[in-house]
């Protein structure tokens, strides 16, 4: 019997102190609200627009932004997610009219922005994610594949793995952006150092 895994993600996530120049070449910006955050379930809407590279800073206002590149919005759609457990994460989505899409955004939800990054890194397709806003400078790199993200080659511009660490789920940091715990944070991560699950199978790194 196969495994029907069409509605869940699967994906590990590494914090990055800077994005490389090198990487700069495939953005998008995208705009989303969560109008439900509880628990790790999460209902949102996402709007993006491809090809767009906002360079925003800690005072974009999402809204703002939206409003000023609403004519490029080229993608919609609303998602609901489940808890993630072990880089595994129930999630079902539906393609929206990008022009409701951005309405919706626009009137309603706790706000994320970032401009996202595409990047073939190895094996694997990689999505490095610049946020703006209440969330900068926060820089966050994920991988994600259609079965479990295992034996990964990990870009040496990663620190520390994130995987399964809510508090930097999107919905989370829609509600209790990064901007209010980076210093707290910055402590931890001198304090333990960096650390990369080893129950996926092997890690190897990438030099970028």
């Amino acid at each position: 019997m196969s495994t029907d895994y069409s509605d869940f993600e699967f994906e590990r996530r590494f914090f990055v102190r800077e994005l490389p120049d090198a990487l700069r070449d495939a953005p998008a910006l995208i705009v989303q609200s969560y109008f439900l955050s509880d628990g790790g379930y999460a209902l949102r809407v996402r709007v993006q627009a491809t090809g767009v590279e906002a360079r925003l800073g800690p005072d974009s206002d999402a809204r703002d932004v939206l409003e000023l590149y609403r004519s490029r919005v080229d993608f919609a759609a609303v998602t609901v997610k489940g808890p993630s457990v072990g880089g595994t994460r129930y999630e079902a989505e539906r393609q929206l009219d990008p022009k409701v899409g951005a309405e919706l955004v626009r009137r309603g939800g706790a706000q994320v922005i970032k401009t996202r990054y595409a990047a073939w890194l190895g094996a694997d397709g990689w999505s490095i994610d610049v946020f703006g806003g209440a969330n900068a400078p926060l820089v966050v790199a994920e991988c994600e594949r259609s079965g479990p993200v295992t034996d990964l080659q990990i870009p040496d511009f990663c620190v520390t793995e994130l995987t399964d660490d809510r508090r930097f789920s999107n919905e989370s940091l829609a509600v209790d952006p990064f901007r209010g715990w980076s210093a707290a944070y910055a402590q931890e991560l001198a304090a333990q150092g960096p650390r990369f699950r080893d129950d996926f199978g092997g890690n190897s790194t990438i030099t970028t």
